[in-house]
C-alpha cells in the first residue's frame, strides 16, 4: 500500500502569501500545483515534504498570452491549457506537438507547465522543447525576481536552481521569425515517459537555404542540460539538407549519455537520437519554408 508519511497543509491565495509560507516553512516545505508528479513520490517515500503550499487559489498565474515579443505562461497554466492556445501553435508548433505526447487527457487537465518544470524529472517532455526554444525562467524570491535562462534551471535530475523560498512563476518563449520547431518522442506505450525524443527550432536565413540558428532539446537520454550543443553549435551556417541533418544526428548521439534500463539499452537510445534528431530538424525546416503545419 502506497501511504505518504504524514504532511501539514497550506493554502496560498497570492504570489506573497506562498512566498511568505515558503520562508516560514522552508527547507521543509513544498509547492503544490498540480501534484502528478508530487503525490505520487510522496507516495513511493521518495518526497516526504513537512509541509505541502497549495497555490491552484493564485489564479493569476494561469495564462498563456504574447507581450512584448514573447509568449508568456503563467506557472500554473495546464497542460490542456497550452495544447488549447492557438497563440502557442501558431509561434511553436514544438509544443503542440509535445503536448499531445504527455500522459494522457485527464493529466493534461490538471498538471501544470510549472510543476512539471520544477519537478525536473530527466525525461520531462517540456524540459526539452522549452530548452529548445531558448526560453527563460522567471523566479520569485523573498529579494524580487529573477529570470533565468530555460537551459540553466535545471541543474540535475530532479534539481533546478529554484531556492527553497522561491517559486517559478512565468516562463518566456521569445517570438521570432523565419523559424518552425517540432517535436518527437518514442515511448513504451501512448502517454508514457519516452525512450528517448527530441525537439527542434530552427530559423533560416534569407535564402531558407541556410541554418541561421537552432535549438536541439533532448530527453531521456542524459544530455546536459536537456541540449544538444554540439549539434546545434555544428549546425549554425550549414545548408538545410539531408547530408547535414544526418550529421548533426550523429553528432547528437555520440554526445549524449543514455543510460541502460527497463525502456532499453543505451545503444538502442543512440540509435533513437540519431534518427529523432534528423526527424524533428527536417519538419522544423519544412514549417520554417511553410511547407508543413
Amino acid at each position: 500500500m502506497q501511504v505518504p508519511a504524514q504532511v501539514e497543509y497550506e493554502k496560498a491565495t497570492s504570489v506573497e502569501q506562498a512566498l511568505a509560507l515558503l520562508a516560514r516553512y522552508a527547507p521543509g516545505a513544498r509547492i503544490l500545483a498540480g501534484g502528478h508528479s508530487l503525490i505520487p513520490m510522496m507516495k513511493l517515500r521518495l518526497a516526504q515534504p513537512e509541509v505541502l503550499i497549495d497555490i491552484n487559489a493564485i489564479t493569476g498565474l494561469r495564462y498563456i498570452q504574447p507581450t512584448n515579443g514573447e509568449l508568456r505562461i503563467g506557472a500554473l497554466a495546464r497542460h490542456a491549457d497550452l495544447l488549447a492556445a492557438p497563440v502557442a501553435s501558431e509561434h511553436f508548433a514544438i509544443l503542440r506537438d509535445a503536448e499531445r505526447v504527455i500522459a494522457d487527457p485527464v493529466v493534461r487537465q490538471w498538471g501544470t507547465i510549472g510543476g512539471s518544470l520544477c519537478q525536473a524529472d530527466p525525461s520531462e517532455d517540456l524540459s526539452a522543447a522549452f530548452a529548445a526554444l531558448k526560453g527563460s525562467m522567471i523566479i520569485h524570491g523573498p529579494d524580487g525576481s529573477r529570470e533565468v535562462s530555460a537551459r540553466a534551471f535545471h541543474t540535475g535530475p530532479y534539481q533546478t536552481v529554484v531556492g527553497p523560498d522561491e517559486m517559478l512563476t512565468e516562463i518566456r518563449l521569445p517570438i521570432r521569425l523565419d523559424g518552425g520547431s517540432a517535436y518527437m518522442k518514442v515511448a513504451r506505450r501512448i502517454g508514457d515517459w519516452p525512450i528517448a525524443a527530441a525537439g527542434a527550432a530552427v530559423w533560416l536565413a534569407g535564402d531558407g537555404d541556410r541554418i541561421a540558428d537552432v535549438g536541439i532539446g533532448l530527453t531521456a537520454v542524459g544530455a546536459t542540460h536537456f541540449v544538444a550543443a554540439e549539434a546545434e553549435e555544428f549546425l549554425r551556417g550549414q545548408p538545410a539538407n539531408e547530408e547535414t541533418l544526418a550529421r548533426a544526428g550523429e553528432i547528437a548521439a555520440e554526445h549524449c549519455r543514455p543510460g541502460s534500463d527497463q525502456r532499453g539499452p543505451a545503444d538502442y537510445k543512440r540509435h533513437l537520437v540519431r534518427e529523432l534528431t534528423a526527424r524533428v530538424l527536417r519538419l522544423a525546416i519544412s514549417r520554417a519554408r511553410g511547407q508543413a503545419s
